[in-house]
């Protein structure tokens, strides 16, 4: 079991193509993929510079309203085996924010816990290919 890398972070948009369309287009990034997530009215789309791990997940639907400097939504790490990385950190005394992974659609696996100061933090495990 291990953390392995900083996979994405999370930003909240209210439009995903026009954002799509900005970070493609104005800052030369290339669009990996979408989804829509298991929840109805969220769109994913994520990005990344050629040659890049790290990547910038764009979130649409999950909030009405976003505030004037944008909203980060989390960070996520790249887990290999989510299950025992969410042992070790309840072991930790980690608080998670949901009751239990969850499985999208793609079969990628995720989990949402809290930082020290209340920040948003996933663990996230790819999907098997």
């Amino acid at each position: 079991m291990a953390m392995i890398k900083l996979e994405h972070t999370g930003v909240m948009v209210s439009n995903l193509d026009r954002s799509i369309a900005f970070y493609t287009d104005v800052l030369g990034m290339e669009l990996l993929g979408t989804l829509d997530h298991n929840t109805p009215g969220i769109r994913l789309a994520f990005l990344s510079y050629p040659g890049q791990t790290a990547q910038l997940e764009l979130i649409e639907g999950y909030a009405d309203e976003l505030p004037d400097e944008g909203q980060v939504h989390h960070l996520a790490i790249t887990v290999d085996d989510i299950e025992a990385e969410v042992d070790r950190l309840r072991a930790e005394g980690v608080r998670f924010l949901d009751e239990a992974i969850t499985t999208l659609r793609n079969g990628a696996r995720y989990i949402f816990f809290s930082g020290p100061d209340g920040e948003r933090l996933e663990l996230f495990q790819p999907a098997r290919g």
